[in-house]
């Protein structure tokens, strides 16, 4: 088991998200300043929440602060921070809902600090005896705050880019375009075979939709995708309506969560897929296979009706004799595998990426049996919290997985999620840990043998 204290709490560690101006606030439809009513709106949401939402009644209900929460959260027990234990978080909010204390500047300035040290990573709810879901406290808090005008820069502002562009980086076509042509260019010189990523593509089998950071970033991702699609031969096309799999509204509130999943569904049935396959990315995953159809279904025209993560796909074409791999081509890399939260806590998907990585390396080691699976350790950056600004509180949140991590020895942090992918690098580095770290589909795009 992984012993990780808690440290003796840093001043330094009050540090908070950057605040959202108006310039993003009003796009989305919130207030652009703190309304002069502003508690009476906070109750007003407060009440909507409680009553819309049974599980949040009962999850406030049920807690008798027994504790069993408090050493399961990353952030507890890399700040020390009492008030970063899940139970207290939820504390926050449950003393106001019961009308025990009143909406006051402190109020705000506490939940704005603590509900946005919170990522949804939901380890806290599989080691309560009751199966309080913290999370779900942390998004009505969060969805209270933002009816009053309060949200971070950088949720608000990828939003905005999703309903606007199509993706969180802003890509615009043209630009989205030039640089698949570039991989494409990349594969040719790599391989000597014309692999493509299409672009609009009407009745391709797969649509696929990544974080767009696979395209700008993690393009050896990009890259896999494309070299599993060839090999198997299976059409398939990207959207540059729908160029992002991220949905950063599971942030903020349920409408601009709603609102950035329909352009995933739209794009579908525009270019006639008959499969919605999603890259690497947690988030992605848990709002398209937990509230797609609810918000935007029914996927009747889907084949299966659902969408689909891109490591099951890989999983059924490797069984079925599709793709033919080689490990050899990841010979000297000791590969460990680190869960996404909402890849497996909240999605499911446990044993597909690991059997792609048993048949691509040839040394496959786990974490500890206590951080992997459902008991996995968010990564420190989910949930919206990837902003420089509270870079202290990211790399104490990133602690217990990296203290995981260490007892491997490997010196390749595989993961399937986009956000994970860019905080791990920084945070060994402050560790003082040498690894590299990369998606799954990297190392399966390695293995290909192409024909």
């Amino acid at each position: 088991m992984i012993q990780t204290p808690p440290i003796k709490r840093d001043a330094s560690l009050a540090s908070k998200c950057r605040r959202a101006k108006p310039d993003l606030l009003t796009p989305l439809g919130l207030p652009a300043d703190l309304p002069a009513d502003w508690p009476a709106r906070a109750r007003a949401k407060m009440t909507e929440l409680l009553g819309k939402y049974r599980s949040l009644r009962l999850f406030l209900d049920l807690c008798v602060h027994c504790g069993a929460c408090a050493d399961k959260c990353q952030f507890f027990l890399g700040t020390g921070d009492p008030k970063n234990m899940p139970v207290a978080r939820a504390d926050l909010f449950r003393k106001l809902a019961g009308k025990r204390a009143a909406f006051t500047d402190a109020t705000l300035d506490e939940w704005y600090t603590y509900f946005y040290q919170c990522s949804e990573c939901r380890r806290c709810a599989a080691f309560c005896p009751y199966g309080i879901d913290t999370a779900e406290v942390t998004m009505a808090a969060r969805e209270v705050l933002a009816a009053l005008g309060i949200a971070t820069k950088y949720v608000t502002e990828v939003i905005k880019k999703a309903h606007e562009i199509g993706n969180n980086l802003g890509i615009p076509e043209a630009a989205w375009r030039d640089s698949c042509q570039f991989l494409e260019e990349e594969m040719k010189e790599e391989t000597g075979k014309d692999i493509k990523i299409p672009v609009n593509q009407e009745g391709a089998e797969a649509l696929l939709v990544p974080p767009s950071a696979d395209l700008f970033a993690n393009t050896d991702t990009m890259i896999g995708y494309a070299k599993l699609f060839h090999a198997a031969g299976v059409s398939w096309t990207t959207s540059t309506y729908a160029s992002e799999a991220g949905n950063f509204g599971l942030f903020l509130n349920y409408e601009h969560m709603k609102k950035v999943n329909k352009r995933i569904v739209d794009a579908a049935r525009q270019l006639k897929a008959r499969r919605l396959v999603m890259g690497e990315c947690g988030h992605a995953w848990r709002a398209a296979q937990a509230f797609m159809d609810t918000l935007n279904g029914p996927l009747d025209f889907l084949d299966p009706p659902r969408p689909e993560h891109i490591t099951e796909l890989a999983v059924r074409l490797i069984r079925d004799g599709k793709v033919k791999l080689n490990k050899a081509a990841n010979d000297g890399l000791i590969v460990t595998y680190h869960d996404p939260c909402n890849l497996a806590r909240a999605g499911g998907l446990l044993e597909e990426p690991r059997e792609v990585l048993r048949a691509v390396v040839a040394d496959f080691r786990e974490m500890p049996g206590d951080t992997i699976r459902e008991k996995t350790f968010c990564c420190g950056a989910g949930g919206g919290l990837l902003a420089d600004e509270i870079m202290d509180v990211r790399m104490k949140g990133a602690l217990p997985r990296i203290e995981a991590f260490k007892t491997t020895g490997a010196n390749y942090l595989a993961t399937t999620c986009a956000i994970c992918k860019a905080q791990f690098p920084p945070a060994l580095q402050h560790y003082k840990l040498d690894a590299q770290v990369g998606g799954v589909m990297d190392l399966l795009g390695k293995a290909i043998v192409l024909a």
